[in-house]
This record gives C-alpha cells, sequence and structure tokens, in this order.
C-alpha cells in the first residue's frame, strides 16, 4: 500500500483590522466608505464640495477585488 499525498495547508488570510474599521460592506455587497480628500486644504474647496464629502461613498469596482482580500478573515 501507498502510503497518502499529504495536501498543503491553507493558509487562511487575517482582516487587516485598519481597513475594517474604515469601511464596511454593505446589504446588497457594496463596500461603503468616506470620501478622499477632506482631511485639509479645506479653504481652497467650496462648501458644496466639502458637504458632498461629508458623506459616505461605494468603493469603486476596481478597487472592490483587493478591498475584499484585506476584509477575508
Amino acid at each position: 500500500m501507498k502510503a497518502k499525498a499529504k495536501k498543503p495547508k491553507k493558509i487562511k488570510m487575517k482582516t487587516k483590522k485598519t481597513f475594517a474599521k474604515r469601511c464596511k460592506i454593505t446589504g446588497s455587497g457594496k463596500l461603503s466608505t468616506k470620501h478622499n480628500y477632506v482631511s485639509h486644504f479645506a479653504a481652497n474647496k467650496s462648501h458644496k464640495q466639502k458637504m458632498h464629502l461629508r458623506k459616505k461613498t461605494v468603493a469603486s469596482s476596481s478597487d472592490f477585488k483587493r478591498d475584499k482580500q484585506l476584509l477575508q478573515g
């Protein structure tokens, strides 16, 4: 009888906690995050722009695959 070959153990990636605190997955499976370009140089931005930047946004589809990997675990 031949000995069974062992399968390599699948390594599970840990959730990146810093990223997990900054975003969340919505009910429909999209990724909700804060806007960029909010933290400084506020005097150069219009009131309307700052007002819209306060709201949450949905991450783009090009970033979604990478971001989903950071949240697995």
